[in-house]
């Protein structure tokens, strides 16, 4: 019985991460909008895209890294789909633009966006038929794959953590280090002072 409920469990968690929801935002004429995500190594991020159509008026896309190289990008959709994949950690951003002729009137357009990245893009049917695997295998390979994705998360999650940590502990050395060389210019600077008013005063003979 604990088995079952465990397995259960393992398959509600499987479901849930594997639902999307579609982004749906209104594109005015001659403007763009950017969204940005993140995606780990030699991951696969997919996409699904559509545009409300509107006459004399087009969209383009265009998907960059965080150096600004190009991955993906289309002109003139309307519906379709793409995908790439990065080496490593980075953050990618799609940007949506809308181009109107200066003689044409142009209204909003409607744009939407499905992403999926990871275990996501997997089409377990496709590889169960191929495989020729019975559903129960399907189901068990879906939740190896889903446990690997957890585990590289969580030491994705640890590196960052390291690297935080690492970067606090540097900033907090280098604002001890700015203050007790303040303390000692201070210090010096209220010196310096005291012993020259002192041969001041000497010189004028005031004490």
């Amino acid at each position: 019985m604990k088995r079952l409920r465990c397995g259960f469990l393992w398959l509600l968690i499987a479901v849930v991460c594997q639902q999307t929801e579609a982004i749906m935002f209104r594109l005015a004429p001659n403007m763009q909008k950017c969204l940005k995500d993140e995606m780990q190594g030699n991951q696969i991020v997919a996409g699904e895209y559509e545009v409300t159509g509107a006459p004399g008026q087009k969209i383009n896309y265009v998907v960059r890294d965080s150096k600004g190289h190009i991955m993906s990008q289309k002109e003139d959709i309307s519906k379709g789909k793409f995908s790439f994949t990065s080496e490593m950690y980075d953050t990618f951003e799609i940007c949506f633009i809308s181009q109107v002729p200066p003689t044409h009137r142009g209204i909003e357009q409607d744009v939407a966006l499905d992403i999926k990245k990871g275990i996501e893009t997997k089409s377990y049917e496709g590889i169960g038929e191929a495989a020729k695997l019975k559903p129960l295998e399907v189901d068990l390979k879906r939740l190896e794959d889903l446990s690997d994705a957890i585990v590289q998360d969580f030491a994705l999650m640890r590196k960052r953590e390291e690297e935080m940590r690492d970067t606090n502990e540097s900033t907090n050395s280098r604002v001890l280090f700015f203050s007790i060389f303040s303390m000692c210019c201070l210090l010096g600077l209220a010196t310096w002072q005291v012993l020259y008013l002192r041969r001041y005063f000497i010189a004028k003979k005031l004490i």
